[in-house]
């Protein structure tokens, strides 16, 4: 499975983005697709995922009320909408996808989230 992501910029605190990520290749592999980010100094850390067929959501507390995953199975898209944005959001986002075993396997190349105070 390959995963480009895309969506990112420089927002204002409170603003919104979308991120996008296109999954192409093995996609009916694909069980779970996930959202994770890297901010500057830190590690990697997981934001939120989507079960690619019957929609389960999780989100790490940090994000609930404030993002939002969503997937378009046509499209092998999943999206994470993010509203209310903090400059504490400010980082590396990546999508991941995982079969229904073993860890995220399949990684995107990143995409920069910029949150100014």
């Amino acid at each position: 499975v390959q995963l480009q992501a895309s969506g990112g910029g420089l927002v204002q605190a409170g603003g919104s983005l979308r991120l996008s990520c296109a999954a192409s290749g093995r996609t009916f592999s694909i069980y779970v697709m996930g959202w994770f980010r890297q901010a500057p100094g830190k590690e990697r850390e997981f934001v939120a995922s989507i079960n690619w067929n019957v929609g389960d959501t999780y989100y790490v507390d940090a994000v609930k009320g404030r993002f939002t995953i969503s997937r378009d199975n046509a499209k092998n898209t999943v999206y994470l909408q993010m509203n209310s944005l903090r400059p504490e959001d400010t980082a590396v986002y990546y999508c991941a996808s995982r079969r229904n075993v073993g860890s995220y396997s399949s990684w995107g190349q990143g995409t920069q989230v910029t949150v100014s105070s």
